[in-house]
């Protein structure tokens, strides 16, 4: 699998599969995280002679064209961004967009249209693969955000490509997510949130011989006491991961692994701006009340446990943080983890939800790194293969 720094790219046309599914607001980027972390690998492209295709999908139109999911404004953020024009097609696969790609000249960039427009791309369609290929001479993945799909821009064209790589962006997410965290410089602790318990399940048993600590928050934390037999009252709780997060813990308590459960919570009657809150301990949960934020006791437990961390692994939020009121607890903990990483110690950050919780806070720049895939992170971080990854050393 080549890096693109090793690839002779003058007069070439590239075509780079970005991970451009932002959120977008009456035809506004609003969040142009993932735009910018491809900037390197287009510039680097642009800088040796190259002209560069750009390709991407946009939420989830299942096969239809939906203007509300178009990347025409993700063209205009582009051009602001690197400060030159950007051609757009409107469609990922007709022959004017190819015929426009065919006559690009060296420095000029083309975005094509969602491609998930087309059920082709989701269903790794061989034709549908044909004419995205058509695009370019050289493939590049640079969409870490998308690599755990085996998607016809991620596994189908390379296979109909003589020249294929990773962007730089790509191969930052791999030395992080994979090389780094498979030997952490200890001690190393794996933070834990979201309200998902799916997927962080795998990353709790790939990394627990790894880590000397897991501090779990989030939704995800109810799963746990609830199998610790602890009354959380109406909060969530993943009855189908119930036996195998006591199974986790048992096996966590004989090997002196320490995974750490929130003391106290931010709990309410329902889940609004505006609605009354209050501090509940685990033993003092009211039926008809859910957590939404560990509290005030829980998160100084764990800025102490922070202290002397030389590596921290975080994925997903401690509450809803969407919700100020339910903010806290992921603040706390980000300042805490920022404040490590200035004294020298190593931050890796999930992406998805724990990414724009970062980005909401001002602080998503005070970090060793954020990813900019939520699922992806997580089955690379739990020693997974990509499909983009495979489908790149399989075709090299």
């Amino acid at each position: 699998m080549l890096n693109i720094l090793e690839m002779n790219l003058k007069g070439k046309r590239v075509i780079i599969r970005v991970d451009y599914n932002v959120p977008i607001n009456k035809g506004i980027v609003i969040d142009d995280f993932r735009i910018s972390s491809s900037l390197p690998t287009i510039k680097h492209c642009l800088n040796e002679g190259a002209s560069v295709v750009l390709m991407s999908h946009l939420g989830r139109p299942k096969g239809k064209i939906n203007s509300e999911m178009s990347l025409d404004p993700v063209s205009f953020c582009l051009e602001e961004l690197l400060e030159q024009d950007v051609m757009f097609s409107n469609n990922c696969i007709s022959e004017d967009a190819i015929g426009l790609s065919d006559q690009m000249k060296p420095g000029e960039i083309h975005l094509l249209e969602n491609l998930r427009f087309y059920k082709g791309e989701t269903e790794n369609n061989l034709e549908f693969s044909k004419l995205l290929a058509r695009h370019g001479e050289i493939y590049i993945n640079d969409a870490f955000g998308s690599s755990h799909r085996s998607h016809a821009s991620n596994v189908g064209v390379p296979n109909l490509m003589s020249e294929t790589g990773i962007g730089l962006l790509m191969e930052k997410e791999i030395n992080y997510l994979s090389n780094m965290t498979n030997n952490p410089i200890e001690p190393c602790v794996l933070i834990l949130g979201g309200a998902k318990v799916e997927g962080k399940i795998d990353l709790i048993n790939y990394m627990m011989d790894k880590v000397d600590a897991i501090f779990i928050g989030g939704a995800m934390a109810f799963t746990f006491l609830k199998a610790n037999g602890v009354d959380i009252g109406a909060s969530l709780v993943d009855n189908g991961k119930l036996k195998m997060a006591s199974e986790l813990l048992s096996i966590s308590k004989k090997n002196n692994i320490n995974i750490i459960l929130p003391m106290d919570f931010v709990v309410a009657k329902d889940m609004k701006w505006d609605t009354k809150w209050r501090i509940a301990s685990t033993l003092d949960f009211k039926q008809d009340e859910a957590g939404y934020d560990i509290g005030p006791e829980t998160t100084m437990n764990y800025e102490m446990l922070l202290s002397n961390m030389q590596t921290i692994l975080w994925n997903g939020p401690m509450g809803v943080c969407e919700i100020p009121i339910f903010s806290t607890g992921t603040q706390a903990i980000a300042a805490a983890i920022k404040n490590r990483t200035e004294d020298g110690a190593i931050s890796i950050i999930g992406g998805g939800d724990t990414a724009s919780a970062l980005n909401n806070t001002g602080m998503k720049d005070c970090f060793t790194h954020i990813s900019t895939g939520g699922g992806a992170s997580l089955q690379l971080m739990s020693g997974k293969e990509l499909p983009a990854i495979k489908a790149l050393q399989t075709y090299a």
